[in-house]
């Protein structure tokens, strides 16, 4: 693995890479979404031979799974604004670069698949990153991009009795869209997409009801505890009703259905 730099991270991640809460939320989200990301990636044919670009690379699950994909003929980078998650990556056909995709410049027309998941919610420059990541395909490239829909299934205890809209969950939503997160990115990937040009186009929604048990539970868990004060400190949640919430996590009635993950892909003409 090799490691470089290019420029500092300027933009504003309220999820911090270095809190401890990170290496578990980053395991969770691996095991939940890694199965269809790859599924997506496969039928993108990325092959032996293909350079590639993970945006956003977090713990490096994707990363490597391209690198190992693509074979000593093929390299894959992976950039991050904060790569330390990285770091423990050893394969000689993968890059490890700090990077910030709103702010710095990536080389253009050389990667056979750009692949980002939840990276563009989390970006006010999120159309020139797109663009960024669009021009940094070689012609008939694979963008595959992935992001959250939020707003368009909260729990509906209509629905099923045991889904409650806990206040720590409504706090939640409230610090991300005071941080400029698109609570609808993912809704609006397809189209953002077609409006850049590309062909082929395709998308897919995947959601999933946590319980208890499912590993869902322990993502909003470890995401709960990686925005406590936050939420605290602007008052839209109390000490006593984030405990009571954390508690309600364990309860055998618990039921939330996950955020919607968009899937959007298309290839550059």
């Amino acid at each position: 693995m090799k490691t470089s730099a290019t420029g500092g991270s300027r933009t504003r991640y309220l999820l911090d890479n270095s809190a401890t809460e990170v290496p578990g939320r980053f395991a969770v989200l691996s095991a939940v979404f890694d199965p269809g990301t790859i599924r997506h990636l496969e039928e993108c044919g990325v092959q032996r031979g293909w350079h590639c670009l993970e945006v956003g690379a977090g713990s490096g699950t994707i990363a490597s799974w391209l690198a190992d994909r693509v074979g000593p003929e093929g390299r894959v980078l992976a950039t991050d604004i904060d790569p330390r998650h990285l770091e423990s990556l050893n394969l000689p056909n993968l890059e490890v670069r700090r990077h910030d995709i709103a702010t710095d410049r990536l080389p253009e027309a050389v990667f056979d698949l750009v692949h980002a998941r939840l990276v563009l919610m989390h970006l006010p420059e999120r159309e020139t990153a797109l663009a960024r990541m669009i021009s940094a395909l070689k012609p008939g490239g694979w963008l595959v991009s992935e992001e959250y829909d939020s707003l368009s299934m909260p729990p509906d205890p209509v629905a099923s009795p045991g889904e409650v809209l806990l206040p720590t969950q409504v706090a939640l939503m409230k610090v991300l869209e005071d941080g400029g997160v698109d609570r609808r990115c993912g809704r609006r990937l397809f189209e953002r997409l077609r409006a850049h040009g590309l062909v082929n186009l395709g998308s897919e929604a995947r959601v999933f009801m946590w319980h208890r048990e499912s590993p869902g539970a322990a993502l909003v868990r470890a995401t709960y505890e990686l925005l406590r004060a936050a939420m605290i400190e602007a008052n839209y949640v109390t000490p006593q009703q984030f405990e009571q919430d954390i508690a309600r996590l364990d309860h055998p009635d618990f039921l939330m259905p996950s955020s919607i993950l968009w899937s959007a892909w298309g290839r550059r003409p």
